[in-house]
């Protein structure tokens, strides 16, 4: 089995081990969306939990649910499906986001204009950080689809490293200010940008 092959079944071990995150699995899935994922902070905080010899789950800011919907990239419906999840479970500070939409508000939100994405996994690639720029899908037989475009090493490696597909050094080092990574995680090895 390649490293690669066996830091998947590593991450899929550790989704599969927690109760929480299979049940926010199966309400994400209860959406019925076309192409979506859990991921991006909720994996990181589970593998750096896990690295770390954390008993309970660091707090994750919000859950995010991600999709690739090209058909509907209305605020308004990424608003609605929200609020479905928030009745499901309101204990879970969910963050519902079509990446098919992305280009439509993140100039006015960061600064800089960026092109349509064409998929999920391209979205996905394009996230702030190398480790968190996975995702994890529950698929109707109960299998588990990872989506991890930039490979898994820097997640695992507790690696804080800037992904410069569309993220500003600027908006990263604001980012790793605000997220306190070494609080958490104090074994990290934080890049500079």
């Amino acid at each position: 089995m390649s490293t690669e092959a066996t830091l998947e079944q590593r991450l899929l071990d550790l989704v599969q081990r927690a109760p929480w995150l299979m049940e926010a699995l199966r309400c994400a899935r209860s959406l019925g969306l076309p192409d979506w994922c859990l991921g991006a902070g909720v994996l990181r905080n589970l593998v750096w939990d896990h690295l770390h010899g954390h008993p309970q789950p660091t707090p994750a800011g919000d859950l995010d649910l991600c999709f690739f919907d090209s058909l509907d990239q209305s605020a308004e419906r990424d608003a609605a499906l929200q609020r479905r999840l928030q009745q499901l479970r309101p204990q879970i500070p969910w963050e519902v986001t079509n990446q098919a939409g992305v280009h439509l508000w993140f100039e006015a939100h960061f600064g800089h204009a960026v092109a349509p994405l064409r998929s999920l996994e391209q979205a996905i690639a394009t996230w702030p950080g190398t480790a968190t720029a996975v995702g994890v899908r529950l698929e109707t037989d109960d299998r588990l689809t990872l989506l991890a475009p930039l490979g898994l090493e820097d997640l695992f490696a507790g690696v804080v490293r800037r992904n410069p597909a569309r993220v500003s050094v600027a908006t990263y080092l604001q980012r790793i200010a605000s997220k306190r990574y070494a609080q958490s995680w104090p074994g990290l090895q934080i890049l500079p940008p």
